[in-house]
């Protein structure tokens, strides 16, 4: 456990196992932390050093005077890579964190060598109009009664100023009701990515195709033998996963492992 100054930043991350597999980076959810990674962890950290960090406002990590952005966080974990020493390393995220995962590979392709992205789309309206109905109706009034849910108590009991989560609800408010379309961006990324879904996710099937495709995936028909040309990233739909339960599917590590032991 061990905090690291980047970018104005005081940013909290743990490390865990060690091996010769290619360090890789966990990034959190919104309103939680990188220990929300535990059901992951075990096996994540078999053979390889994994590096757990609680983002801006979240967690252990203090908020500073600046929004809350996934590009700037995006940053922040450039940054700690180079804190850390490491010319590059997998990004895992999830949610928000893949947001910031997904930003990462794009301001930063040097120090990504696999990216994974779970339940995030690569533009706002990938979301079903329902959750971006939800997202837009969120304001800081909010704070108040999102103190009963299992979010509030993680921020409660890690959080180095509890008094702040109204700020962090109201920062997180304005950044989840921020236009975007990566869809350019995403089509030049070079690294191998890895999109994981729950086929009950908060993303529309549909998108997650649509996804694929801008990473050169599901465009043609390798042949019956599999050599004709593919492209290095992969799509896996979890089976019985909804987007807030994903991290604890018991398919998750099995579909993620095998991607980041993949040589390139």
């Amino acid at each position: 456990m061990s905090y690291a100054d980047v970018n104005g930043v005081s940013l909290y991350f743990e490390e865990h196992g060690s091996g010769p597999g290619d360090p890789l980076v966990l990034l959190h959810g919104g309103f939680g932390a990188g220990e929300m990674f535990a059901p992951l962890l075990p096996g994540l950290a078999e053979g390889r050093r994994v590096i757990l960090v609680d983002l801006q406002a979240h967690g252990r990590t203090a908020d500073i005077d600046r929004p809350l952005r996934l590009e700037s966080m995006a940053d922040d974990i450039a940054a700690l890579l180079k804190h850390l020493g490491l010319a590059r390393a997998d990004v895992l995220g999830y949610s928000m964190g893949a947001g910031v995962a997904l930003r990462t590979a794009i301001q930063h392709p040097d120090l990504v060598r696999r990216l994974v992205v779970v339940s995030m789309p690569a533009r706002r309206d990938g979301w079903f109009p329902e959750v971006t109905a939800q997202m837009d109706q969120m304001g800081p009034a909010a704070a108040e009664p999102m103190k009963q849910s299992p979010m509030y108590e993680v921020y409660a009991r890690l959080a180095p100023r509890p008094e702040d989560w109204p700020v962090l609800v109201g920062k997180s408010t304005e950044m989840i009701q921020r236009d975007y379309d990566w869809s350019a961006e995403v089509a030049d990324i070079t690294a191998p990515v890895l999109l994981v879904f729950g086929d009950g996710d908060a993303v529309r099937p549909a998108h997650m195709v649509e996804f694929f495709a801008l990473l050169g995936g599901g465009l043609k028909d390798p042949g019956w033998d599999g050599s004709g040309d593919r492209p290095a990233s992969r799509l896996s739909i979890l089976p019985g996963a909804t987007h807030y339960d994903i991290l604890t599917s018991p398919l998750l590590a099995g579909v993620v492992l095998p991607f980041l032991d993949a040589q390139g």
